[in-house]
């Protein structure tokens, strides 16, 4: 996740089945390129942002553009007119050798403020259609492959061979087409030195280079290619080194750590978007939570559904419903969205009570992840949380509870909302006590947006009847408040209960209250609880965002069985 990618690639969404579908997204923009020649810094913003398309695996001939501009205030002063228009010849240039079409965009002449005035701005977005299996990332894949180099040559006017640039992109789709390439990256602005160190980064994978190329030199229309087979004479690509176990890049003979390359590269906007906030050591008594599997047993049922019906209100600000719905019914169960409206006193009425008889008509009641009401006023969930407290519903959770052994799961948003209502970790509806969990702010002040480990610690769940204590899930994190908080004591008893579910941890399932592998900051690296009865169960990580192809480029195992197991609890 260190090693920042050329584009966004985006599986389309489907309510049901797969696809190999995706959509591919990049942008390019220089300003102080655009300062100096509108014209140069548009053409470049256009050719910027296909060459990353490209390099992220979709085909040139399927792009097409958007363009923002953004110019100061043209008044009288013909200088000025001349801006926009010099930023248009050059975008239309590039479209026009390219081949292809700008279909949307906006113009904004309004940018000046007094005196100050907005450098000339052209952003070029490239859109693409293409396929999934087909995506690739830049970061470096494996030890002692090789790197390779290709650029376009530029005439006296910096002006790209359009025609070898389209004839470079055909190759190298070809060549991904045919599986030949492991990493791809368009190199850009910052020269080959600084290419090379993020490539590096990712997989903290080293490089041993050997050119007489000026490595700090922009390289705008150029790529960096791993491979491990030899590429096609007749493509005529450079080589520079290869790839190495050694957490170093080693550029003709002079050696720069990993960790000193990467602690430069992240440095000038700690201050700003500080990443590292002081770890909090309180709460970390329990260390490695472990659940006695011999003393903690999932409740048994005494009826049989072969097809559990779950329900799954939305509201408004939830994000999550739709993947929530499509795990359950992969998973064999019967999922229903209900729309929560709060347009009108009425229409919030008839939800309440479409609400309560959708939870007396279902064996599961789901809370999926979003930002209910905007998560305000006074924090996260809220707006949930005080639906869960109206009578009708209340009385119909608690019935599934306490008379029909019903499950009930919250992720991320859901979570927060059966924290605050006391559904984890106590297993009723009841006012929080003073020293009663929370979730509260990330540490680090901010929505964190990220790829975490976390172990399994108990198995009293029904849950996480399909899991073993121990194993360990890769899943996707998209939260502002997701830190676990509660006091030493609440922790402990917990942990002695078998309520701690998950945990955040390492690669070899040590948790931690590094930011790097407890994104959020919560006490006792604790990412999910259950509910005394383990059949109510809360977690920040979103689970139900995963499938085929899915982050293919982060490694470990991505899906974690725990819908499987609430529906088969009913079987």
């Amino acid at each position: 996740q260190l090693t920042p990618p050329d584009a966004m690639v985006a599986k389309l969404p489907l309510l049901e089945g797969e696809t190999d579908v995706c959509t591919y997204m990049s942008w390019g923009f220089n300003p102080d390129l655009s300062a100096w020649s509108p014209f140069h810094g548009a053409l470049y913003a256009v050719t910027e942002s296909v060459c990353k398309a490209v390099a992220a695996g979709a085909r040139l001939t399927d792009i097409r553009l958007t363009l923002q501009e953004y110019f100061p205030k043209l008044g009288n002063d013909a200088a000025r007119w001349g801006l926009p228009f010099a930023a248009l010849l050059g975008a239309y240039q590039a479209q026009h050798s390219l081949r292809l079409a700008a279909i949307g965009g906006k113009d904004s002449m309004s940018g000046s403020f007094n005196e100050l005035d907005v450098p000339p701005t052209l952003v070029s977005f490239a859109l693409a259609p293409g396929k999934a299996s087909l995506a690739r990332s830049p970061e470096f894949k494996q030890a002692d492959s090789t790197i390779s180099f290709v650029e376009i040559s530029r005439d006296a006017d910096h002006l790209p061979d359009f025609d070898e640039l389209r004839q470079t992109a055909a190759a190298l789709y070809q060549l991904n087409v045919d599986g030949k390439l492991l990493s791809l990256h368009h190199i850009g602005q910052a020269g080959i030195a600084a290419a090379l160190a993020k490539m590096s980064f990712g997989n903290h994978l080293g490089a041993e280079i050997n050119t007489t190329l000026d490595l700090v030199r922009e390289r705008y229309f150029a790529f960096l290619i791993e491979h491990s087979e030899p590429l096609p004479t007749e493509f005529s690509a450079v080589g520079l080194g290869k790839t190495t176990e050694v957490g170093a890049l080693v550029l003709n003979g002079e050696a720069h750590t990993l960790s000193e390359l990467q602690d430069a590269w992240t440095a000038p906007l700690e201050p700003i978007y500080p990443t590292k906030p002081e770890l909090e050591t309180q709460g970390m008594e329990c260390g490695i939570i472990r659940a006695d599997s011999d003393l903690f047993q999932i409740r048994n049922r005494y009826t049989s559904i072969s097809q559990p019906k779950v329900i799954i209100p939305s509201f408004p600000g939830t994000n999550s419903e739709y993947d929530s719905a499509k795990a359950f019914r992969e998973a064999g169960a019967e999922a229903e969205i209900l729309v929560f409206r709060n347009l009108t006193v009425k229409h919030i009425e008839e939800s309440l009570t479409a609400l309560a008889a959708q939870i007396r008509q279902s064996q599961i009641l789901m809370f999926p992840g979003g930002f209910s009401a905007g998560d305000e006023p006074d924090g996260s969930a809220k707006f949930i949380a005080t639906i869960i407290r109206s009578p009708r519903v209340a009385d119909a959770i608690m019935d599934l509870l306490k008379n029909r052994d019903g499950l009930i799961l919250g992720i991320c948003n859901g979570f927060q909302a059966l924290v605050k209502t006391g559904l984890v970790p106590y297993g009723e509806i009841r006012d929080a006590a003073a020293d009663a969990p929370t979730l509260v702010h990330n540490s680090i002040g901010r929505h964190t947006s990220c790829y975490a480990r976390t172990r399994i610690v108990s198995t009293l769940s029904p849950w996480l009847a399909n899991s073993a204590l121990g194993d360990i899930h890769r899943i996707p994190l998209s939260h502002g408040e997701g830190k676990f908080h509660a006091s030493a004591a609440v922790i402990a008893e917990l942990a002695k209960s078998g309520q701690i579910a998950t945990q955040y941890c390492d690669a070899d399932g040590v948790p931690s209250m590094d930011i790097a592998i407890n994104p959020n900051g919560s006490r006792a690296a604790i990412e999910g609880i259950t509910s005394p009865c383990g059949r109510v169960f809360g977690k920040m990580a979103h689970t139900e965002r995963a499938g085929t192809r899915v982050a293919i480029n982060i490694p470990g195992n991505k899906h974690q069985p725990i819908f499987e197991a609430g529906v088969a609890y009913f079987r």
